[in-house]
């Protein structure tokens, strides 16, 4: 081959490669790595490259290095990210909808969970575009107790506590106002170096998210009742996902929608285990009598009057799903 065929063969090479060029989405999350979250969201990244032949790439920076969620939302908005997984109330802001299912004491069981979920997930995940994300993949991490580092056993005590808020969780800060305490709030990746400060002594959250968090070093005490559902989210900028072929955009929601939902599983699974752990370690875990427990529950009322219209799940979802709940507790 002459000197001048090779040098245009090279050419079309590099030219052929250009255009095969993988869309990367660039997506950010506090989640720690080595987690089921992380594990499955790589399956799921994995098996988008798989189906695209490479046409689509998913990148994760895990642990929160990209910093915190208002700092990764702020990214998406000028290109340096394409997407973030956070939880509900951390993005709240551009879908006040999702924290529906983290109302205080609204679901009594997992069962209840799983069936307004069908019904109402894929309203939800619609819900961000208005703000200009695609949802990808909508995911239940499981109930939320309140943990502390102090005995707490009802709700005047927890009154003498400082009681961590995930930032930008507007349902969670109203329904600790409404027990008497005024929340500190902070970004998740900053729990744990708090509670060894001092700053806070009190939060909530799953059983395995508190093994994840390696909260279970600095807690003591755990409530047994179930405050809120914790959902977890992934979306991607709107403009970004438009860029691609409509067939790819259809794979990157398949995958990643089949990998939230195994993570629902594994995360029903991971607490059931999480809370024999934290009982190994010597964390007392206190269950409410039925008085106090309705006392508790009285927060959810409480709470729901006090909520901003503009800041908190619409009316509308939050009368559809309590009605969707008082169907299921007549069957």
């Amino acid at each position: 081959m002459s000197l001048r065929k090779r040098w245009l063969s090279a050419v079309f090479a590099m030219v052929a490669a250009g255009s095969a060029q993988a869309e990367v989405f660039k997506i950010a999350t506090t989640a720690p790595d080595g987690t089921a979250w992380m594990k499955e969201m790589r399956a799921g990244a994995d098996a988008v490259k798989t189906r695209t032949e490479g046409r689509v790439e998913v990148k994760y920076y895990p642990g929160g290095v990209m910093g915190d969620p208002a700092t990764v939302q702020r990214k998406i908005k000028i290109g340096q990210l394409h997407g973030g997984a956070f939880t509900g109330g951390e993005i709240s802001a551009s879908n006040p909808d999702v924290q529906v299912y983290g109302l205080p004491f609204l679901f009594r069981s997992q069962a209840e969970v799983d069936a307004v979920r069908v019904k109402f997930d894929q309203r939800i995940k619609d819900g961000f575009e208005k703000s200009g994300f695609v949802a990808l993949g909508l995911s239940g991490g499981g109930f939320a107790y309140i943990m502390s580092a102090r005995d707490i056993r009802t709700r005047d005590e927890l009154k003498a506590a400082k009681v961590w808020v995930p930032q930008g969780d507007y349902t969670a800060e109203v329904a600790f106002k409404a027990v008497g305490v005024t929340p500190i709030s902070l970004p998740l990746a900053d729990v744990y170096t708090s509670l060894q400060t001092g700053l806070i002594d009190t939060a909530a959250n799953t059983f395995a998210g508190a093994i994840a968090f390696q909260w279970h070093t600095k807690i003591k005490h755990i409530v047994d009742l179930p405050v809120s559902y914790v959902v977890g989210v992934i979306v991607v900028d709107k403009k970004s996902f438009d860029k691609i072929a409509a067939a790819d955009q259809a794979v990157l929601k398949d995958e990643m929608a089949k990998a939230f939902a195994r993570l629902d599983q594994i995360s029903i699974e991971d607490n059931a285990k999480a809370v024999d752990a934290l009982k190994k370690q010597g964390i007392s875990v206190y269950q409410p009598n039925a008085e106090e427990t309705a006392n508790w529950q009285k927060v959810g009322a409480e709470s729901a009057q006090s909520l901003d219209s503009d800041k908190a799940p619409s009316a509308e979802i939050i009368k559809a799903v309590s009605d969707e709940l008082a169907v299921i507790r007549k069957k």
